[in-house]
């Protein structure tokens, strides 16, 4: 019985299990917030770059 308590008193005190849940969730933030600035940035370039094709498209000779 006694090991009993001492393992469960070991496992309540414990930080690894929370560090790793605190490190998984930083890791999900960090990537949903990679995903959106790539995704932005994919919009922001395609609107360049269709700019740039009907300027280059208005000014070439028919």
């Amino acid at each position: 019985m006694k090991l009993l308590a001492q393992k469960l008193h070991r496992f309540l005190v414990s930080e690894d299990g929370p560090t790793a849940v605190e490190y998984a969730v930083m890791l999900a933030l960090i990537v949903i917030v990679c995903l959106t600035a790539i995704s932005s940035l994919g919009t922001a370039a395609r609107d360049t770059f269709d700019t740039i094709q009907a300027s280059v498209s208005a000014a070439a000779p028919s």
